[in-house]
C-alpha cells in the first residue's frame, strides 16, 4: 500500500508540475486566463503557473505569415468581369487583441481583403489593373491597417497574383493587341517610305546642285579660255601686223606684199574652181598674167635701187 501511494503521489507531481511550468517557445506568445478572466502574456522562455488554476487560453504566433486571398470576380470601371486573387502577409503585435479583439483576424482580414480589392478594381479601367499594381496593393494595406489596428495585427503587403478577364475579354485584347500591332507596322513602314523619299529629295537637290555648279565652273573654264585664246590671237594678230608694217617699209617690201597677195588669190580661184561643175572666169582673170609682170618688174627695179643705196654706203 505505501508503495502504491508513492506512485499515485508521484504521477500527482508530475501532472502538477505540467499545470505549473510553461515553456514558451521564440516568436510565441500565450495569453493566460486565471479562472475565465485574462491574467497575463507570457513571452518566449520558462515560466510557472497555479495549477488548476491558470491555463493557456491562445497560443499566438508572431512570425509573419502569408495568407491566399482566393479568386474572385471583380468588375472595372468599365464593366468588364476579371478574376483576381493574391496573397496576403500579416503579423501578430498585440496577442491579447488577436485573441480578444476578434473570433478569427486571419479570415477577417482575408475577407476585408477581398471587399477592398474588388472596391479598388472597380475605380479602373481593365488596361490600367495590369499596369496599376503597385497602386491597387498600396491602397489595400492602407484600408486594412486602418480596420485591423483594433484586431492587434499588422498587414504588411499585399500582392495581386493574377489578374485573369474572361474567355471573351481575353479573344477581344489579343484581336486589340494585333490590330494595334499592323497598325505600328504600317506607321513604321510609312514613316520608312516617308524618310525614304526625302533622303532621295535631298540627294536629287544635292546632285542639281553639283551639277549646275560643275556647269558654271565648265562654263568659267571655256570663257576664260576662250578670253586667253582671244587674247592669245589679239598679241599674235597684233605682232603678225607689227612685222608686215616693218615688212613693208623695207625697200621691195611693199611689191613681195603684193605678189604675195597675188598668190594668195591665184590658189584660192583654183580651189574654187576645183569644187565647183560651173566654171564663171572673172573678166578681171585675163590680166592676171599683166599683173603679174607688172609686180616682177616692180620687184626688180626695187630690188636694184636697194642694191644701188648699199653700194653707195
Amino acid at each position: 500500500m505505501p508503495v502504491v501511494l508513492v506512485y499515485v503521489i508521484a504521477v500527482i507531481a508530475i501532472i502538477v508540475l505540467f499545470k505549473i511550468a510553461v515553456v514558451v517557445p521564440e516568436q510565441e506568445s500565450y495569453v493566460i486566463e486565471r479562472l475565465g478572466k485574462y491574467t497575463k502574456t507570457l513571452e518566449a522562455g520558462f515560466h510557472l503557473l497555479f495549477p488548476f488554476i491558470d491555463h493557456i487560453a491562445y497560443r499566438q504566433n508572431l512570425k509573419e505569415e502569408a495568407l491566399d486571398v482566393d479568386p474572385q470576380l471583380c468588375i472595372t470601371s468599365d464593366n468588364v468581369q476579371v478574376k483576381v486573387d493574391g496573397i496576403l502577409y500579416l503579423k501578430v503585435l498585440d496577442p491579447v487583441k488577436a485573441s480578444y479583439g476578434i473570433e478569427n483576424f486571419r479570415f477577417a482580414v482575408s475577407q476585408l481583403a477581398k471587399t477592398t480589392m474588388r472596391s479598388e478594381i472597380g475605380k479602373l479601367e481593365l488596361d490600367k489593373t495590369f499596369c496599376g499594381r503597385e497602386g491597387i496593393n498600396d491602397n489595400i494595406v492602407r484600408a486594412l491597417d486602418e480596420a485591423s489596428d483594433n484586431w492587434g495585427i499588422k498587414v504588411t503587403r499585399y500582392e495581386i497574383r493574377d489578374i485573369t478577364p474572361t474567355d471573351t475579354i481575353l479573344d477581344a485584347m489579343e484581336s486589340q493587341m494585333r490590330a494595334e500591332r499592323v497598325k505600328r507596322a504600317d506607321i513604321l513602314s510609312s514613316e520608312g517610305k516617308k524618310q525614304a523619299l526625302i533622303n532621295v529629295s535631298l540627294g536629287e537637290k544635292q546632285d542639281a546642285i553639283n551639277r549646275s555648279m560643275g556647269e558654271r565652273q565648265r562654263r568659267i573654264n571655256i570663257a576664260e579660255g576662250r578670253a586667253k585664246s582671244i587674247e592669245i590671237t589679239t598679241t599674235a594678230s597684233a605682232e603678225g601686223l607689227r612685222l608686215i608694217a616693218e615688212a613693208l617699209s623695207v625697200p621691195g617690201g611693199k611689191t613681195a606684199m603684193g605678189i604675195r597677195l597675188a598668190e594668195g588669190y591665184i590658189e584660192r580661184f583654183r580651189s574654187t574652181l576645183q569644187k565647183c561643175d560651173v566654171t564663171v572666169y572673172p573678166a578681171e582673170f585675163a590680166g592676171i598674167a599683166a599683173v603679174a609682170d607688172v609686180l616682177k618688174g616692180s620687184f626688180k627695179q626695187d630690188t636694184a635701187l636697194a642694191a644701188k643705196k648699199g653700194g653707195n654706203t
